[in-house]
């Protein structure tokens, strides 16, 4: 019996030197290409967008349409939708992957600071009921951004259109 539990004892020690190996290889670096960082330039602003905007958009600057099955490359144009409750994306990309254009429209979300200031400013004792987020980017002319405001002061009730820098249309 004392033969058995030396020997269970000594395996029980040698046997974890084997279990760590030490391997050499190295491994093939990563290569990560920002090919439509312009795209989150020209959306994202200095105030910190809603975070299902901020993720829907994020999510079509990463997409790229050649790792997919529907992908030919005798196709020029790739239109693809991003969907959340809150809003959707339809996106342009060509053959490359690059990000050509894009359609936005976000439901009640989180207001921007300058666009709360500006309405408060403007229509004191009004509330904001609903708004829309609209943005339309291109490669070449950049993003334009503007909201639609639903606005109630008990009965009465106004639509207004207001830029991201709160400056009413």
């Amino acid at each position: 019996m004392k033969k058995v539990v030396l020997g269970l004892l000594a395996i029980g020690f040698t046997f974890p030197t084997y279990a760590q190996t030490v391997d050499t290889k190295k491994l093939s670096e990563v290569i990560v290409y920002a090919t439509n960082y312009r795209y989150l330039k020209d959306v994202n602003t200095q105030e910190v967008a809603s975070i299902p905007v901020e993720l829907l958009e994020r999510k079509v600057a990463a997409y790229n349409p050649k790792g997919f099955d529907f992908y030919q490359d005798e196709y020029n144009l790739y239109q693809i939708s991003f969907y959340l409750p809150e809003g959707k994306i339809l996106a342009a990309y060509d053959k490359d992957g690059n990000l050509i254009r894009t359609a936005e429209k976000f439901k009640d979300i989180n207001l921007p600071n300058p666009i709360r200031e500006a309405v408060l400013k403007r229509f004191p004792g009004w509330t904001v009921t609903k708004d829309i987020y609209l943005v339309s980017y291109h490669r070449k002319k950049g993003a334009v951004k503007k909201y639609k405001l639903k606005l109630e002061n008990g009965d009465e009730t106004i639509r207004v259109k207001i830029d991201e820098t709160g400056e009413f249309l």
